[in-house]
């Protein structure tokens, strides 16, 4: 009699790391389902007056002139502040969005501009072999961590740009994970840093 539950209690004792597994990756994938479910779907409580950090995302060629033209037509004082990220080689971009917001203040008669621009490392250049460009890409995920924990947005505005992949991804990853006690904690220290 003894054997049989010494040998019930080893089965389960191998089995308790793949349980464990299953559960988190179960969990984890609960999570991500409901995120798609409550993408797009009105938030609840929030005041409709209140504005909201916005990241924007500029490509090169027509990827900027395209945002552009999406910015001319967006509620400015609902969508601040306005982060603008392009490609660390990408010259015209963000002086096109400079451009832009100062037309915006001198329209307004407001003196100061509620913008920032910063620039991000691409995940792979133009013409860039694949092999090189996996190295290239976790450069770029580890400095588009690095904004997103300093920016903090809570819109990203995108139009398909190779510069806006590890962003998304990093945006992404905040909304399945943000429930964790880590990233509320670092969360709250970035809100205090900001003040």
């Amino acid at each position: 009699m003894e054997k049989n539950s010494s040998c019930c209690f080893s089965n389960l004792s191998a089995n308790l790391p793949i349980t464990c597994l299953i559960t988190f990756i179960t969990i984890i994938l609960v999570r991500v389902l409901y995120v798609f479910y409550r993408t797009g779907k009105p938030l609840g409580k929030r005041a409709p007056q209140q504005p909201l950090s916005t990241l924007i995302v500029l490509g090169s060629g027509g990827h900027t002139a395209e945002m552009i033209n999406l910015l001319l037509v967006l509620q400015k004082d609902r969508f601040t502040p306005r982060f603008y990220i392009a490609a660390a080689t990408d010259n015209m971009s963000l002086q096109k969005a400079r451009v832009l917001e100062n037309s915006l203040a001198d329209s307004s008669g407001v003196k100061g501009i509620s913008a920032e621009f910063m620039q991000i490392y691409r995940s792979r250049e133009v013409g860039q072999s694949y092999v090189t460009s996996v190295w290239t890409t976790l450069v770029a995920l580890v400095h588009a961590l690095r904004l997103m924990i300093k920016i903090r947005p809570q819109v990203v505005l995108c139009n398909g740009p190779g510069t806006c992949i590890p962003l998304c991804v990093i945006a992404f990853f905040f909304k399945v994970c943000i429930n964790t006690a880590f990233l509320r904690w670092k969360l709250e220290q970035s809100k205090k840093e900001r003040r």
